[in-house]
């Protein structure tokens, strides 16, 4: 059987789309490799993301509830952001979980980095982990943010997962990194 990789496609041009606030749209226009056609491609760019796993000092993981616009629902996640432009994202990482929880951790490593959505978008999520977190004030939410931190048991985690309640795709692979999700 005959091996075949996959093929970069030839970027011909790219022409600015509509500014959406926390996207920036363009469209690629790209030639298919495979029969030459082309075609318009949607790319959303964006800062990169942070997503955080923060456990605390008695072993619990932090996280918050927040509406979200996209499912129209409250949504159960690990505490998040966006990468400011020129910041690194360790120092956003620490940022955002001072910001959504009040909860601050001097012991942080790094969980890797993953593509959010490639099929159209061009950022990187960084994934990291905060041990021995421990809250030492108020949030300091954004206008656009009402949150409320909570902290469950790697138990409760579980059951949070298998009930449906934690359903964001990001914040399970980052907990993925330190827990063993699988249901059953």
């Amino acid at each position: 059987m005959a091996t075949r990789t996959a093929r970069t496609w030839k970027k011909l041009g790219s022409t600015p789309g509509p500014d959406l606030r926390i996207f920036q749209s363009r469209f690629d226009r790209l030639e298919n490799p495979r029969n030459a056609q082309c075609l318009d491609a949607l790319v959303l760019e964006a800062n990169d993301w942070v997503n955080v796993v923060a456990l605390t000092t008695a072993g619990n993981v932090v996280l918050v509830e927040q509406f979200r616009f996209g499912a129209e629902k409250v949504s159960l996640e690990v505490p998040a952001g966006v990468v400011e432009t020129g910041e690194d994202s360790l120092d956003a990482a620490k940022r955002e979980l001072l910001e959504e929880t009040g909860y601050v951790s001097e012991e942080w490593a790094s969980m890797g980095s993953v593509d959010a959505n490639p099929a159209f978008m061009n950022n990187t999520c960084h994934l990291w982990l905060a041990t021995s977190a421990v809250k030492t004030g108020n949030q300091r939410l954004d206008i656009g943010e009402d949150i409320v931190a909570i902290e469950l048991s790697p138990e409760a985690l579980r059951e949070a997962i298998e009930a449906n309640r934690l359903r964001n795709a990001l914040s399970q692979l980052a907990l993925s990194k330190v827990f063993d999700l699988r249901q059953g």
